[in-house]
């Protein structure tokens, strides 16, 4: 199927979007047919839907970053990283793959602002986009006072277009801000740049790779975040529908932040094994 930026344009309308609104968008390019204009036609697309008063956001992430675990490396390798991988800049820094082809495109889009964070960073356009990117905490980057609060707090919705619901980075939000005590941690070394000068700086943060909590003991070899979120489904948070050849979703950000921060705490502060949603 060939996909435009007219057809994509309405069947955003029809899943939620609306002018003025501020949205995250995970899209998963090959699952919406072959779209006229790649990338490109996805941004224009959510733009012509949200407007000139609507914002959109997107996960980048760093594709060149330095491996997380330099100690595995010998001495040579850890000393060429450490000494002469280039600093960090939102600038000319190439979103990771991993996230699809639409951040990147967001990311160089012209008036496009990032919350310059090399691993959890933001790009965003729109009249929100410099509150949003404004004062990425180095560390605990998915927790207070991040661009993911920010999403909350101004009211934003996360659209998963035909990506998978494994990638609904909000939830990493959620485990940051629940109480819950014995959060796996992770730390790693990156350069970035500070006033100018290229220092390397060791970051503390939730572990987003495994997990923030032993949530093997509930759902097994099940993705949590999935989990999370078609339970949020269930729940009547967020609606489904096509975009394009994929099934997509639209969740409200704060009904979906507040779900998982009561199937976590509910989950891992009852001290029961099992599944409480």
């Amino acid at each position: 199927m060939l996909v435009t930026r007219s057809r994509l344009a309405q069947d955003l309308e029809k899943l939620g979007l609306r002018p003025g609104g501020m949205v995250m968008v995970h899209c998963r390019m090959s699952t919406l047919g072959y779209v006229v204009g790649g990338a490109e036609t996805v941004v224009r697309a959510l733009l012509d839907v949200v407007g000139p008063k609507g914002t959109i956001m997107a996960y980048t992430g760093w594709q060149d970053a330095p491996p997380d675990d330099l100690g595995a490396l010998d001495e040579e390798a850890r000393r060429a990283y450490v000494e002469e991988h280039p600093p960090y800049d939102p600038r000319v820094a190439l979103s990771s793959r991993d996230h699809g082809r639409v951040p990147e495109a967001l990311r160089t889009w012209p008036g496009a602002l990032h919350s310059g964070h090399p691993e959890a960073g933001v790009a965003a356009l729109g009249p929100l986009a410099d509150a949003i990117t404004a004062s990425h905490p180095y560390d605990d980057a998915y927790g207070a006072g991040t661009p993911y609060a920010k999403l909350v707090e101004f009211g934003g919705e996360v659209a998963m277009l035909g990506a998978p619901l494994e990638t609904v980075t909000l939830v990493h939000h959620a485990e940051a801000v629940a109480q819950v005590p014995g959060k796996r941690r992770v730390s790693y070394g990156m350069p970035v740049l500070v006033d100018g000068e290229r220092v390397w700086l060791t970051f503390s943060d939730i572990d987003t790779g495994e997990g923030a909590l032993p949530y093997e003991r509930v759902l097994d070899e099940q993705d949590y975040i999935e989990h999370i979120a078609r339970s949020a489904l269930a729940a009547g948070i967020g609606d489904g529908g096509p975009v394009g050849e994929a099934t997509a979703y639209l969740f409200d950000g704060r009904g979906l932040l507040e779900h998982a921060v009561s199937w976590i705490e509910g989950t891992f502060l009852s001290g029961d094994a099992k599944d409480p949603a």
